[in-house]
């Protein structure tokens, strides 16, 4: 059986962004970041990078753009950052990045993650395409970025196919 990361001719690259002031500082040890990357790794992915920073909207916009231009990068995911609260700005930066959103990507999770919490309902977790990388916010705890990436994983190659401009049949 063929690996969800995997397509027949190629396998894919994938970047991992922490937005985290507690992380950035040093004050909590980011562990999304390295379980997400054991995650897309064991499913098939190259995990190209892994990089921590605060939440500041520049600050994610900048390595957003920064992988987005490198043209390699088919799936960037984004954990921390997608709540209410007034730091919480990785929605607005995804957004500035992004060219078109995939709503039903963020319906699912939040429908999904809504039957095992009713916090799901606060989140603000955008997805979108840019260039020819797919852009996915998951929550920031373990756990809830876990769940929701297992929401998205049976559509995210055929998706990233078609960002690149192919025309997988399914």
């Amino acid at each position: 059986m063929k690996q969800v990361g995997q397509s027949e001719e190629k396998k894919y690259e994938a970047a991992i962004l922490i937005a985290s002031d507690r992380s950035y500082r040093g004050s909590r040890a980011d562990k999304t970041g390295p379980e997400l990357r054991k995650r897309l790794e064991r499913i098939g992915y190259d995990v190209c990078f892994l990089e921590v920073v605060a939440d500041d909207r520049q600050s994610i916009v900048s390595v957003l753009r920064k992988w987005i231009n490198t043209d390699k990068i088919s799936l960037i995911l984004v954990a921390g950052g997608t709540g209410p609260a007034p730091r919480d700005v990785t929605p607005e930066a995804t957004l500035d990045v992004i060219e078109r959103r995939i709503p039903g990507m963020e319906e699912a999770m939040r429908f999904t993650s809504f039957k095992k919490t009713p916090y799901a309902i606060l989140s603000r977790a955008v997805v979108g395409c840019a260039g020819k990388s797919l852009i996915v916010n998951l929550p920031g705890s373990v756990n809830g970025a876990l769940e929701n990436l297992e929401v998205i994983e049976p559509v995210l190659v055929h998706a990233m196919e078609l960002i690149s401009g192919g025309t997988p049949d399914k």
